[in-house]
């Protein structure tokens, strides 16, 4: 059982490291216990590399995300519940192809294995929901999804972020025909 004080601090350091690493990709760990408000040794305890706090910065992101299904299945109809929880994964996708330098490729495989199921599954939640309703065709899969919309976060973003017209493409595709 895990004190209260250990999980504030734990939680405060990522938060911190999220917002230190959206500024900065090359953050030290110094700076982010700095912001933290904590000591660099309840840093290390909790996260013992540099690596191992980004990968628990992205399973916690992960959680988040996933998380979002049935809030979005229960506002809107599943094409458009589809298209908001894409687009949110693209911007976490971004995000962690940022920092895609200061990973090992080890990191990289970790946070792919570990990320891979549930989003997944939170894919088949919202293509099932569509084929349910009639609105997405019987065949969409959901590693197919997933396997598009890798070009989504790898478009540039800014002005010409073509992202949210390759996205629409990619949805009117799923959409079921009479």
């Amino acid at each position: 059982m895990v004190r209260s004080d250990a999980r504030e601090n734990r939680a405060r350091i990522l938060a911190a490291a999220r917002e230190q690493f959206a500024e900065n990709g090359n953050t030290s760990m110094n700076q982010i216990a700095q912001r933290a408000g904590v000591g660099a040794g309840t840093l290390y305890r909790n996260f013992p590399t540099r690596e191992a706090l980004i990968l628990a910065i992205y399973q916690e992101e992960v959680e988040g995300l996933v998380g979002t299904v049935p809030g979005l299945l229960a506002e809107m109809p599943p094409l458009e519940a589809l298209r908001d929880w894409t687009t949110s994964l693209v911007e976490a996708m971004r995000r962690k192809h940022g920092l895609g330098d200061a990973l090992s490729s080890g990191a990289h495989q970790t946070i792919t294995e570990q990320s891979y199921g549930p989003v997944i599954a939170a894919i088949s939640q919202l293509l099932d929901a569509g084929k349910q309703d009639g609105s997405i065709r019987e065949d969409a899969d959901p590693g197919d999804f997933l396997q598009l919309t890798g070009a989504l976060w790898r478009a540039a973003s800014g002005p010409e972020d073509r992202s949210p017209r390759m996205l629409a493409l990619i949805l009117d595709g799923l959409r079921a025909r009479p």
